[in-house]
């Protein structure tokens, strides 16, 4: 029972590694990638502390997060779109308030970001 239980539970981490993946085929997730890449390598840079990392980190979590539900909902708005017979604009405002929440969590992490960052700069 346990051996299943460990099966499902690596099967499950397993397809999570699938989604993130899939998640980098979109052109926003690499850009995000990229700002990530030269946050640390600044982070490394100016030697923030460790709760700026951890901070740094929170906004990863939260901006890779978002763009991997969005792409989620823009996904499951084609499949509903093609499977109805509907043109882009039936599913317009759903894929615009998925674009919208990654634009909000972008933009918090970025201001966070520049405090941090320019808190070394004084």
């Amino acid at each position: 029972m346990v051996i299943d239980f460990l099966k499902k539970v690596l099967k499950s981490f397993d397809c999570a590694g699938d989604g993130i993946a899939l998640g980098f085929n979109e052109r926003n997730m690499r850009v995000h990638g990229s700002i990530a890449l030269v946050v640390i390598i600044l982070g490394i840079w100016f030697g923030l502390a460790a709760w700026e990392w951890i901070i740094i980190l929170i906004l990863f979590g939260m901006v890779f997060g978002a763009e991997l539900l969005n792409t989620s909902i823009e996904n499951l708005a084609d499949v509903i779109r093609d499977k109805e017979g509907l043109d882009y604009k039936a599913t317009k405002e759903t894929r615009d308030l998925a674009a919208g929440a990654v634009l909000v969590t972008s933009i918090v992490a970025a201001t966070i970001g520049m405090l941090i960052f320019g808190s070394k700069l004084i």
